[in-house]
């Protein structure tokens, strides 16, 4: 198994690394038969408005699979304590999800409601954008279903999953809904309504909307 650890604002000291090893190591044991590589993140907020100031990330590579968790406290160690209690509930979440695949109970269909254009899918929420980018990722998109996307979502606890549809070979997102189940943006073909860049037009996103099984988190 591949451990990385990452540093920003912080030293990445031989005690840290080793507690990192020892706490991620202890908390992926059991998992490594579908663990490819470990990513740790260790950052501490300059910023004294932020608080807690100390933060640990952990990503798991799991075949095509990402697992996701991250945790923040006042103390570095005690943030590497909780992330990897974290990481480990998912990965074993994760793990009892591959055993019903192989022993799937009757399958419950998502409800796809008819797409409809929304004006604004940010709902209530005011978001607070940074002045400018200060992070870019890059990960492996393998071709998904929108059930499977679901799934993703669900493990990496963000609100949006970004996706290759194995269906339409598009690019979509889906994402949780402030008032209950989740949505998939996805581009409206190109043609006489329309101008082919996902917008229809009136430059309206065209979006589903999809009730699942699964709890919903808010």
């Amino acid at each position: 198994m591949k451990l990385v650890i990452h540093g920003k604002n912080i030293e990445i000291t031989d005690s840290i690394r080793e507690y990192v090893h020892q706490k991620i190591e202890k908390a992926v044991n059991h998992f490594q038969n579908i663990t490819n590589e470990v990513d740790v993140h260790l950052s501490v907020a300059k910023n004294p408005r932020i608080n807690p100031k100390q933060a640990a990330e952990v990503t798991i590579y799991a075949n095509r699979n990402v697992i996701r968790a991250e945790e923040s406290s006042e103390n570095l160690y005690a943030s590497i304590d909780l992330v990897a209690d974290k990481i480990a509930r998912q990965l074993r979440k994760y793990k009892e999800k591959l055993q019903n695949k192989k022993n799937p109970a009757p399958e419950v269909e998502l409800g796809i409601e008819s797409p409809k254009p929304v004006e604004d899918l940010i709902g209530d929420r005011k978001p607070k954008l940074p002045p400018e980018v200060v992070r870019t990722k890059y990960f492996a998109m393998p071709p998904m279903t929108v059930n499977e996307a679901l799934e993703q979502l669900q493990m990496v606890g963000h609100d949006f999953y970004m996706f290759l549809n194995s269906e339409s070979g598009e690019i979509n997102v889906i994402y949780e809904r402030n008032h209950g189940g989740y949505g998939v943006i996805q581009p409206r073909p190109q043609n006489g309504n329309g101008n082919g860049n996902g917008h229809g037009a009136n430059g309206k996103v065209h979006h589903t909307n999809i009730s699942s099984s699964s709890p919903v988190r808010r």
